[in-house]
């Protein structure tokens, strides 16, 4: 098959004389495709996903999804597990209640790096994944693109739908919770100042248009009366909860009506408060320490163990390891996200190592990481309405909805880190395959 990144090249690069780059950033404007207001993609490439790697991906993603939930079901009755997954008390309490029936973690993601022949996980989004929104439109804005046309004349291109598909998760953790309600109304819950309110409202019109009422709200708007979670004096039957457990535990009080609510099972929230359990990092540590082999379904842990990298919490005696191989690990915070406080080995020097070492070792609630194989890629970009074309790193992260993969984001990167809050950018993934022939 002819390489599908080349001939896209020579399709910008034949009308590159218009204005590609002004385009899409109306089209951008237009569609809500904004991250705190800064547009998601300066990119005119899609990446490009074979078939065969869309199938290895699917199988050991989905199979992360059932060693997470293994894990959740498994860790609230057992404190030195969760004490060994680095969970703090009040995590440890919220994540004892009862949540009722349905997954841990109905919309997850796991953040990889995809090459020809390998697939390794960085890390386990168990919690509150950003971006299904964002990445459904900017494919369609792609596919819809006159590029995208004619491309089309010599590849077969298809794209996933994860709105649709999270919205189906939603709806059957609901039911499987037990709600009854035809149409449940369905509250997006989260701050009114994060970056991603502009994905709330374009999910919002989705849900809407799809026949589930949706509203989105604040923690601070729930009122909850002690049998009914409510909001501007509505009934709310789902709580699509984007609001992260750090936050919910840094502001109780701002949060005590959607806590209070899901104590009394008046409410099916999703994600529930259990999946901060396998969203920790040292999520990793458990998976590759045969000491919790007996946890898991031996099946799926040897489906995933290739694709997981060596992970552990930092002890003194772990710090001594990586403090000599710098060049081979990474450490992260246990529980942050958007890269911070992320240090890569083999980018820093002797002096600020041991300083990352000895701070993480003081604070007992970071991980190391051994390094793992990054996918670079040569992307068309938009800059001061100028095409260049510049070496990007390739993070590809898929969406895990009920245990389904059900499409990607994919974050590009000129440095080591690739996300969005970092300042990273966002293109669509499309399954490309040569184009089928008649005989």
């Amino acid at each position: 098959m002819v390489e599908p990144i080349a001939v896209w090249h020579a399709l910008v690069r034949d009308e590159a004389a218009g204005d590609l780059c002004g385009t899409l950033a109306a089209r951008m404007r237009e569609r809500r495709l904004t991250f705190g207001g800064r547009l998601l993609c300066p990119f005119l490439r899609p990446f490009f996903l074979h078939a065969a790697e869309e199938a290895r991906v699917t199988r050991a993603a989905e199979a992360l999804w059932r060693l997470g939930e293994r894990l959740a079901l498994a860790a609230p009755h057992d404190q030195p597990l969760m004490r060994a997954l680095g969970m703090s008390e009040a995590e440890m309490a919220l994540a004892r209640i009862d949540p009722g029936a349905g997954p841990a973690s109905t919309a997850a993601r796991a953040d990889s790096f995809i090459l020809p022949d390998s697939l390794e996980f960085a890390e386990y989004n168990a919690e509150s994944p950003a971006g299904p929104a964002y990445s459904q439109r900017l494919a369609e804005l792609f596919d819809q693109g006159s590029l995208m046309t004619r491309f089309r004349s010599r590849f077969d291109v298809r794209y996933y739908r994860p709105v649709e598909q999270l919205l189906d998760a939603l709806l059957r953790t609901y039911r499987e919770w037990g709600g009854s309600a035809t149409a449940p109304l369905t509250a997006i819950v989260d701050w009114r100042d994060v970056p991603t309110w502009s994905e709330f409202e374009i999910l919002r019109d989705a849900f809407v248009a799809a026949g589930i009422p949706t509203v989105i709200h604040d923690p601070r708007e729930l009122a909850f009366d002690g049998t009914h979670l409510s909001a501007d004096g509505r009934r709310i039957d789902l709580v699509y909860r984007r609001v992260l457990i750090n936050d919910i535990v840094a502001r109780m009080e701002e949060c005590r009506a959607l806590v209070a609510a899901y104590e009394r099972g008046a409410v099916c929230v999703a994600n529930n408060l259990r999946c901060k359990i396998p969203h920790k990092k040292a999520f990793f540590a458990v998976l590759t320490d045969h000491a919790y082999r007996h946890i898991f379904d031996a099946a799926d842990l040897d489906a995933v163990r290739p694709h997981v990298p060596w992970t552990r919490m930092v002890t003194d005696a772990v710090a001594e390891r990586v403090r000599r191989e710098r060049e081979r690990f990474v450490l992260k915070p246990n529980d942050e996200y958007g890269g911070s406080g992320v240090t890569l080995g083999w980018e820093t020097d002797e002096g600020p190592w041991d300083a990352a070492l000895n701070r993480a070792v003081s604070e007992g609630n970071w991980i190391a990481q051994e390094r793992i194989q990054i996918r670079r890629e040569v992307f068309p970009v938009c800059d001061d309405g100028r095409i260049f074309e510049r070496d990007m790193l390739v993070d590809f992260a898929p969406y895990l909805f009920h245990g389904r993969v059900s499409g990607f984001l994919t974050r590009l990167s000129a440095t080591g880190l690739a996300n969005v809050t970092s300042g990273g950018g966002q293109v669509p993934a499309f399954v490309v395959e040569g184009k089928k022939t008649e005989e």
